[in-house]
């Protein structure tokens, strides 16, 4: 059964000048009611408005757009008959989305029609560097005898491993030891171990809107009060992710700021400052996702997050990364880089639920970051190929889609300008590819439906082939349906 989505009210409100900013774009300078609703209602569905959260005041957001009252209030009944708004004498105005709608997804991963003609867009990872891996194999049976004599349970990981995953860290500026890393089975392991450190049922989180889905997947599990804030195509709403710290004050904030999955967006070094300024003074752990970011396409990649951090700031940071987006993802192994007291409490909390992860793999990866560099350079140019390969084949059959060019990453976030992502995946199936709708991304449910990402890691030539065959499926009738029952959504 899929997880059900469990509603926390949050005292969210938001400004007149706020909402009247966002609305300037969608809904003209001066928009009639109707406009005016569809534009709250779009901002809403794309996750620029959360949900729960309060409008302004009618006279407030009138003043702000320079409208007549009247046109706001006529705007907020037709909302409220949508049933994308509810009020309630004294309390105001709130967002909300109509009765059954939910985050819908495609059929399970081991229901999939059968054969080898379907194409899988909704995994965003690479396959695994053949020769590269072959020889790290050998070298790492070459290396077994050593610790074959030992019991094998590592609860920190294997010691040469931490010492590279350490040492890669230096290079790229922030100085670690050894002791400052911990070994997991995967990011989504790292992932979900520090959350049940750090908080616990009821603790708020600020997560962007929209994010990864098995990230809030995990967080939703871990009965945390998710506080959304949106990012768009132009990345993350200037001074809006630290005034959500500053307002809410969350325990943990969950960000993924480089190549933001799936935006693609990039988090200026200026913006990151700012955070890890109003982090520290809010209390604030910053949970930095980091498995993307060396795929740096159109440039350099960012030094890591937390070495922007000023002094004293650094040990509320915790990093998680994986080999899963640079090497494979069959190779189940990440790391949490955090200060070495955090990292003795999470190997202790591991041990009654995963005592170690497989010295093998560790063994496997070690081979595998000694090399890192080789592999980075021979795929990068290939993914960048593809990711323009894509862009090429949709723009001569899905024209009407619009999508910005991510400078790394693994996808593309399509605009594909009316609500139909879900049903559009559910009919994509039929036509022989797999595919998430952007809802499944959303923080808030019923969000982003009017998205889809799109991930460039096939080859030219199949890129083209799901082109076409989403042109076709986008071609029929896209009926929405709430026929999630009985399937739990897969995908990376």
């Amino acid at each position: 059964m899929a997880e059900a989505w469990v509603a926390h009210p949050v005292d969210r409100r938001l400004g007149s000048r706020q909402l009247a900013a966002l609305l300037t774009g969608t809904a003209g300078e001066h928009p009639g009611y109707r406009a005016l609703a569809h534009a709250v209602r779009t901002l809403l569905l794309d996750g620029r408005i959360p949900l729960r959260t309060r409008l302004p005041a009618e006279r407030e957001l009138a003043a702000a757009l320079a409208v007549s009252r009247a046109t706001v209030t006529a705007a907020y009944d037709v909302l409220r008959e949508g049933g994308y708004a509810r009020s309630r004498r004294g309390a105001g105005t709130w967002t909300e989305l109509p009765e059954g709608r939910r985050p819908s997804s495609v059929a399970a991963f081991s229901g999939l029609p059968a054969g080898d003609d379907m194409l899988d867009l909704a995994v965003a990872a690479p396959g695994a560097p053949a020769a590269e891996l072959t020889a790290a194999l050998a070298g790492a049976s070459a290396m077994l005898a050593e610790h074959a004599p030992t019991p094998g349970y590592h609860p920190y990981g294997i010691p040469e491993l931490r010492a590279a995953v350490a040492e890669r860290f230096t290079r790229r500026g922030l100085p670690t030891l050894p002791d400052q890393i911990l070994i997991t089975t995967g990011a989504q392991h790292a992932l979900s171990l520090t959350l049940s450190l750090l908080g616990g049922p009821g603790d708020r989180i600020l997560v962007e809107n929209p994010s990864y889905p098995n990230a809030l997947d995990a967080i939703r599990g871990a009965g945390l009060r998710a506080v959304p804030v949106p990012v768009t195509d132009d990345g993350w709403e200037s001074g809006l992710v630290e005034s959500s710290l500053r307002q809410a004050a969350p325990r943990i904030a969950y960000l993924v700021p480089d190549f933001q999955n799936p935006t693609g967006s990039l988090m200026p070094r200026e913006q990151r400052v700012r955070v890890l300024e109003t982090a520290r003074a809010t209390g604030t752990w910053l949970l930095i996702d980091e498995t993307i970011a060396d795929i740096a396409l159109d440039g350099p990649p960012p030094a890591p997050f937390a070495s922007l951090a000023p002094p004293g700031a650094g040990e509320q940071v915790v990093t998680v990364g994986s080999l899963s987006k640079t090497h494979w993802g069959g190779l189940r192994i990440g790391w949490v880089r955090a200060g070495s007291r955090l990292i003795t409490e999470l190997a202790t909390k591991r041990v009654p639920s995963d005592m170690a992860t497989p010295v093998i793999e560790q063994l496997v990866a070690l081979h595998l970051l000694e090399g890192m560099d080789d592999v980075l350079r021979e795929r990068l140019p290939r993914l960048r190929a593809q990711r323009d390969a894509l862009a090429a084949s949709l723009a001569r059959h899905l024209p009407e889609w619009r999508w910005r060019l991510p400078s790394g990453g693994l996808s593309l976030w399509v605009d594909l300008g009316r609500p139909v992502a879900s049903a559009l995946a559910r009919a994509a199936l039929a036509h022989g590819v797999r595919i998430e709708g952007g809802s499944r991304f959303g923080a808030d449910p019923g969000t982003h439906e009017h998205r889809l990402r799109v991930p460039y890691t096939l080859a030219p030539e199949l890129s083209e082939q799901a082109a076409v065959r989403l042109a076709a499926a986008s071609a029929g009738d896209l009926r929405p349906t709430n026929d999630t029952a009985g399937r739990r959504p897969w995908m990376a």
